[in-house]
């Protein structure tokens, strides 16, 4: 990683950069969701960001740097996630959904037409290797323990609709509507942020639409996600606080 920033035209962008754009899993928390679906009754265990990350962003925060969310995750559990914090962040969610800042939502696609019947039809499917829906406004989530084609059967009749999945879930939303790259458009738009000033931190599939729109691009996992910087997530510290510290280390 020392290596790549000794680069002068990486060092010159990083100089530009006024917004730091993060994703979650892989990236803020491990990898990974428990969640368990019995009939009625769900649970899922929400994760907290380390205390060393919260500190961090309040100081940058302070030294000018904006701090952004951009994740496939609902509000409600960034919310929790982040509650420490939430005065310090942008939040974009459910795969540019819509936008949380202070308190306001900037709701940027109306999806419900185009996903409520394929919600009914995938919560008919009964397969061992599906653990439960996660609770999302904009998106279906459908968390499994492997692969079911039959929810892939079911997807692809809807031209309109994507399905992705991540290793973990499967992530449906509309086609060219409901994308991190899509939201965070929008969020440039209203916030008026340009692309050289943003840096973005992911590591996963669902990311690669972000590549033409920021400034730097920092990958967790090359094999899922090109980058101008690669970080490990595999480390003691989480990608996100490795890219934290360039930043602090700059204002040394």
């Amino acid at each position: 990683m020392k290596k790549r920033l000794i680069n002068n035209s990486l060092n010159n962008k990083l100089k530009k950069i006024k917004f730091i754009l993060l994703d979650i899993d892989g990236v803020v928390v491990p990898r990974g969701t428990k969640i368990e679906q019995k009939g009625e009754n769900l649970k899922i265990n929400i994760k907290k960001i380390p205390e060393s990350q919260i500190e961090k962003i309040k100081t940058l925060s302070k030294k000018g740097y904006v701090f952004g969310i951009n994740s496939g995750r609902g509000l409600y559990m960034l919310q929790n996630m982040f509650s420490k914090i939430l005065p310090y962040l942008i939040i974009t969610y459910e795969n540019g959904s819509a936008t949380w800042y202070k308190g306001k939502i900037y709701q940027h696609s109306n999806s419900f037409d185009k996903l409520y019947k394929v919600r009914q039809e995938l919560e008919k499917v009964k397969h061992p290797n599906i653990k439960g829906f996660e609770p999302k406004e904009f998106i279906i989530t459908v968390h499994c323990k492997k692969r079911v084609k039959e929810i892939e059967k079911i997807v692809s009749k809807y031209k309109e609709l994507y399905s992705i999945w991540n290793d973990e879930a499967y992530d449906i939303g509309v086609k060219g509507l409901q994308t991190k790259a899509r939201g965070l458009k929008e969020v440039m738009k209203t916030f008026k942020i340009k692309k050289q000033q943003i840096l973005f931190v992911g590591d996963n599939y669902n990311d690669r639409g972000l590549g033409g729109m920021a400034g730097v691009i920092v990958s967790a996992d090359k094999t899922r996600l090109k980058g101008d910087i690669y970080v490990s997530m595999h480390e003691k510290k989480l990608p996100a606080e490795q890219v934290m510290d360039i930043f602090l280390n700059k204002l040394k």
